[in-house]
């Protein structure tokens, strides 16, 4: 059978193939530039008791310095997956690591509260521009065959960004004092400098696909997607201050992005370019491995809020003490993550059903554990294997499906694709978080302080999350259908 310019590790108009050499440069810069927006998700929040004391943050202020950043993030991501499959990935790139240094200078010299949540409202948007070029490159620069190792080390620094944020926080913080919150942003500027100069000279240019008339930006569809998106999130992030507004909110959500799906297939169908081609969740894999990423997300990353508050305030740790406790997770999700990345093109399917399998039990352990605990038990210690078992299932899973879920995804729709994925996975963090969070304070308010019954009731929360990636997970990936291999999807017409 030919191979065409997908196969090969073009496109028809973009930059002749990588050498070896070259590609394994590039992939490291795109697994730095991730490392440091994902790391900025999670190292602010060993931050904010400091931060409210230091800059004067109210309490809605303060979940807004760490709500907004997610926020803006996940509403940057299908624009910014859009403009990069147009304009080019590592230009897109470019102008969001500018943006988001700056936007750091900004955070670690703001002189009030103000300043600092518009800042990080800023910043979140720019690492927003920033993701979806990572994978939408590593989807470009990758044959098929090769491409899940690379998607490996992503998952990987998916993992390591996420449970490090914390125990780098508090390592800051315990050796600079009340003060040491600037130096959060401060610190990481001159890599952020590195990785853009690094970024500029290695990773490949050009568009991945040829733009023509009809093809400019979809500014109403954009509209539109933003609005359902901030819907959905905003009771999310917001669980405990918008009452019985909540849910009103999430249908108004549900149904603009219904709106959107609408809007979409008309514009393909007038022959323009939309801003998502929905023809991509025709692939049975894809739209799966969304749902799988989500409910995943949204299980291992509700644990976090949970432990640190149990930690902290049940068992009085030190914010550095209980991210201690997070640290085999970490590893055990970092090494499988390379492991299955290695694995994923051939056993994909398997990996991501007993990933998922793994870390809803681990999960749930962890809650048993947890619930049966007493003030002198070493919850570092108690906690190490059902935590180090949920961090391996995590790492099986990252990136055995992503591989999978854009197997089939034509390379001049990566970065779009990567986007709508990734949304998902904010979404579902989202999600988790609220429901992992209510969970515990519910419970602890009903038990009028009964901090190890509140840790069960969250961490069983963030379980049943990732026994839904189970669920969704074993019909889903189970069998190989027609619509789930690769070249199955076309891209939208192109205006005549």
């Amino acid at each position: 059978m030919a191979k065409t310019p997908d196969d090969l590790g073009t496109t028809r108009d973009g930059p002749a193939p990588l050498t070896p050499r070259r590609r394994a440069q590039a992939l490291a810069v795109c697994i730095g530039a991730a490392f440091l927006t994902l790391l900025d998700v999670s190292i602010v929040t060993a931050a904010l008791p400091s931060m409210e004391h230091g800059s004067g943050l109210s309490s809605a202020q303060a979940t807004w310095a760490v709500a907004g950043y997610t926020l803006t993030f996940g509403l940057a991501l299908i624009p910014g997956g859009r403009l990069g499959d147009e304009f080019g990935r590592r230009e897109v790139l470019l102008v969001g690591m500018t943006l988001f240094t700056l936007t750091g200078v900004l955070c670690g010299l703001a002189p009030d509260a103000t300043w600092l949540v518009v800042a990080r409202l800023a910043r979140g948007a720019a690492a927003g521009l920033v993701a979806p070029q990572v994978v939408g490159l590593l989807h470009q620069m990758y044959p098929p065959r090769e491409r899940g190792r690379a998607f490996g080390y992503y998952g990987a620094c998916v993992s390591l960004s996420t449970a490090i944020g914390p125990l780098l926080g508090g390592a800051v913080l315990q050796a600079l004092g009340d003060g040491g919150w600037r130096w959060i942003f401060l610190l990481f500027i001159p890599l952020d400098v590195l990785a853009l100069a690094l970024a500029a000279q290695l990773l490949p240019g050009g568009r991945s696909g040829a733009r023509g008339r009809g093809r400019g930006p979809d500014p109403v569809g954009a509209l539109v997607l933003g609005l359902g998106v901030t819907t959905v999130m905003l009771p999310l992030l917001q669980s405990g201050t918008w009452g019985e507004r909540r849910w009103w909110l999430a249908w108004t959500g549900l149904a603009l992005l219904l709106c959107f799906v609408l809007w979409e297939r008309a514009v393909a169908a007038r022959g323009r370019r939309p801003l998502v081609d929905v023809r991509l969740f025709r692939q049975r894999t894809y739209w799966v491995g969304t749902l799988v990423a989500g409910a995943l997300y949204g299980g291992f990353t509700g644990i976090f809020l949970v432990l640190f508050q149990f930690l902290q305030q049940g068992l009085g740790y030190s914010p550095f003490g209980a991210s201690l406790c997070t640290v085999l997770f970490t590893a055990g999700s970092a090494a499988c993550g390379i492991v299955s990345g290695r694995l994923a093109h051939r056993m994909g399917g398997p990996l991501v059903i007993a990933g998922t399998a793994l870390t809803a039990a681990g999960l749930a352990v962890t809650a048993l554990v947890a619930g049966a605990s007493g003030p002198g038990d070493s919850m570092v210690l108690r906690l190490a294997l059902p935590l180090l078992l949920a961090g391996c299932g995590t790492g099986l899973v990252i990136a055995a499906n992503q591989t999978l879920a854009l197997r089939s995804i034509p390379r001049r729709e990566g970065s779009t694709a990567a986007g709508v994925y990734q949304t998902g996975m904010k979404i579902g963090t989202s999600l988790g978080t609220a429901l992992a969070g209510s969970l515990y304070f519910g419970q602890l308010l009903a038990t009028r302080g009964d901090f190890a019954a509140a840790a069960r009731a969250g961490l069983l929360g963030a379980a049943g999350l990732a026994a839904v990636a189970f669920v969704v997970a074993l019909p889903g990936l189970g069998l190989p259908t027609a619509s789930s291999r690769p070249g199955a999807v076309k891209p939208a017409p192109a205006a005549r």
